[in-house]
């Protein structure tokens, strides 16, 4: 049995799918902290046969649950204070998402205007598509 020792105070991300943790590290930015963080990779799971499990030291300010809620909005976030669980929070699908994709229509500003922001918003939950808040153009996972 692997051993990572407990929180003090941070966040553990669980339910992660197998394999996806370290595009969650790098989209989260994580790479970038002074923090610890702790990835584990296929760890054994009920619900899901295998998971990923971040875990973060430092509170929530360095996550950013938009970007999450993209990525997979099944992940569970366990907000640790005191070394326990003081609160679960659920993702959803951002309604808007800024610089997490970007859009691949050739004629769109985005791709004259350098410095615009990419901005997608959420153009229908059940197909998990995002549409250019500029040119419209189409986005799906």
């Amino acid at each position: 049995m692997l051993n990572i020792s407990g929180l003090n105070e941070g966040i553990v991300l669980d339910h992660i799918q197998a394999g996806k943790s370290l595009d969650i590290y790098y989209n989260l930015g994580l790479d970038k902290l002074d923090c610890q963080v702790a990835i584990i990779k296929n760890a054994r799971s009920n619900k899901m046969g295998r998971k990923d499990i971040i875990k973060i030291e430092g509170g929530l300010n360095h996550i950013d649950l938009d970007i999450l809620g993209y990525i997979d909005h099944n992940i569970t976030v366990n907000i640790i204070r005191d070394n326990q669980i003081a609160e679960k929070r659920t993702l959803k699908l951002p309604k808007k998402i800024t610089n997490v994709i970007h859009c691949r229509n050739p004629r769109c500003i985005t791709s004259i205007e350098q410095e615009l922001p990419h901005i997608f918003y959420l153009a229908d939950s059940e197909t998990e598509t995002y549409r250019c808040m500029y040119c419209e153009e189409k986005y799906s996972k």
